[in-house]
This record gives C-alpha cells, structure tokens and sequence, in this order.
C-alpha cells in the first residue's frame, strides 16, 4: 500500500483557478477629509438610517477610497469605553468585534495579503455603507496607509463578506481593532506572491500556526485564513490561491495553475503530485530541497493525514519511489 494511500488523501472538490485582484479607484479625498465633511452632511440633517449597525475590517494593504459623496453618519470613537456613537442619535454600540467603515470600493481578500485573489469589495458606491464584523486580526507587519492612517493589521470579517481587509478601512484611531483577537503573535507574516521563496514560507507557516503546533488534517474543515486543512487546500494556501483551495486533481491538471516538468528540474516551491485514484489516494507535496548530489531523496511540505502539516524527507517520484507522483511547476514563478 502506498503511504500516501492511508495518509494523504486529497479533497474532492472542484477545481478552482486563480484570479486577479479587482482594480481599486484611488480617491482625491483623504481620511481625514472624510472625518471633515461627515460630521457636516449629519448637521444638515441627513437622517443615519444608512447605518443599521457598526462593521469592522481590515487587511493589511487592501484598500482604496473612491470618490463617493460622504455618508449620512458622523461616528466618534470613545477610546476609554471602547463604544462608538451616532452622531445625533445618542445611541452607544459596542465595538468588540463591530465596527464603522470610511471610503468607497474597499476589497476583501482570500488570505491576509493584498496580493491575494479578490473575494469581494465593501463600500461599492457610498461611504460606510457596509458594516463589518470581524473575529480576529492578524498583524503582518507590512504597513498599509492611506492619507494620514496607517497600519499593518489585516482583520478576518465574518461579515458582509467573508476574507481579510485592511484595518486603514475601519473608521477607528487605532492600527488595529480593539478587543479583536490578534493572532501570529504581532510577527510579520509571510505573504503570498510570485517567488519561490515566498511560497515556500507561506507553507511553513503551517508547521507552528495552531498556537505553536501544525495544523491539523481534514478534508471537511478549514483553517482560519480560509483554507482547506488537506494536502490540496495546504498547497493552494501556499501558492495564494483562492480559498478553500483548488483539489488534487487541479493542480495538475489546470494548465493556469501548473505545467509539468522533469524530475531534474525541481526547485523549491515545484510541486509532486499523484494524481490518480480518488480523494483516498490522491496526494500533493511540496518540493524544498534536493538532500544529496544523487538525487535519491529530497526535503519537501506535505499535510498528510493522521499528522497534519509535515517537513519530512520523501522519496516520491523518484526512481524506487512512489511512481505515481508526477512533477509541476506552479506557472506563477514564469519560468
């Protein structure tokens, strides 16, 4: 029985491919101007029905204002109770996980980073027009500002849309969302984009990411960044795919995603993948390191079952080994 067979099948689900990030309209306004005109539009007596309750947001670097007419709602922010108040209602809402957005055409991403694939976009055509709600931030240590705000968090909503937005979006005075779980322990995070090295990070996130332990295996759940917990899903969140993940068979097979290879060209971040059988069988690694000059055995990445995510020398594809594994290059790397 091959190793994989019992301990790393892939999901079933379907193929994905990548997409782009949607284009962003840049805005000639400010923050700060936006903090100017709404308290004037709320004076001249513009009802605050557009705000039927407090969103919060926030991925690092993913946000831009268009230039939208200002909302009908002033909301100040009371640092010391942690509340925020409409302007002329006299109503006080907590803020905990329920926050205030500023500015127009806001994306949310798969993963917190702004290069990641588009999931959605807050604010469409009016200012603050969508509340958000989040369950935990992430500070990935690279900063994002627009005007005068800055900041490296990226929060994970739960609503309207479900990804990661830039804390810049939320109409708050801090760089970060107060009483929001923070995870990665304020360290910077790796970021998914076009290099080797990039990718070959994001999967080692894995190893430590559940409070210092690997994530854990499943073909049914999903990770806090929104992936997948199986080999496939593992590998799509390495490559910044969109989530949950692309399965087994689309990674080899998606020529948008990967093109085959020959054994002696693997470098870091190319993929071994069985594409055969069903989701018990099927299984994906990914390649890190040669560990000897004859190319007998190599380092790779895996998530495998019974285990989770694993650093481990293997011997797939290669000559004694699993033959069913096939070399890929992910086509991202151009080359």
């Amino acid at each position: 029985m091959y190793e994989h067979s019992s301990m790393h099948p892939a999901d079933t689900t379907a193929p994905t491919h990548q997409t782009a990030c949607t284009t962003r309209r840049r805005s000639p306004f400010r923050r700060t101007v936006w903090r100017r005109v709404l308290p004037t539009v709320a004076a001249a007596g513009i009802g605050v029905t557009g705000f039927a309750g407090l969103a919060h947001g926030g991925e690092v670097g993913s946000a831009t204002t268009g230039g939208q007419s200002a909302t009908a709602t002033e909301l100040s922010h009371d640092s010391s109770a942690r509340t925020f108040r409409a302007a002329g209602t006299g109503s006080v809402r907590p803020a905990a996980a329920d926050f205030p957005t500023w500015g127009t055409r806001w994306v949310v991403h798969a993963t917190a980073d702004t290069g990641s694939p588009t999931v959605g976009m807050i604010n469409k055509t009016a200012p603050g027009q969508d509340r958000i709600t989040a369950d935990y931030q992430v500070d990935t240590g690279r900063k994002v500002c627009e005007g005068s705000s800055c900041s490296t968090f990226m929060a994970h909503l739960t609503g309207p849309v479900s990804g990661f937005l830039s804390v810049v979006a939320v109409d708050i005075p801090q760089d970060r969302l107060p009483g929001v779980p923070v995870q990665g322990g304020g360290q910077p995070q790796p970021q998914p984009g076009g290099s080797r090295e990039e990718m070959v990070n994001r999967a080692a996130t894995w190893l430590t990411a559940n409070n210092g332990a690997q994530v854990p295996y499943s073909q049914a759940k999903v990770w806090k960044d929104g992936y997948r917990q199986d080999c496939s899903g593992y590998v799509s969140m390495a490559l910044g795919l969109p989530t949950p993940g692309t399965n087994t068979v689309g990674l080899a097979t998606n020529r948008g995603i990967t093109r085959p290879i020959s054994l002696g060209e693997l470098k870091p971040g190319d993929l071994l993948i069985d594409a055969s059988g069903d989701n018990n069988t099927r299984h994906v690694v990914i390649f890190e390191k040669w560990n000897n000059d004859a190319h007998s055995s190599y380092t790779a990445y895996e998530q495998r079952g019974d285990h989770g995510t694993d650093h481990r020398t293997l011997t797939y594809g290669l000559p004694g080994g699993d033959a069913e594994f096939k070399p890929y290059r992910p086509v991202k790397f151009g080359d």
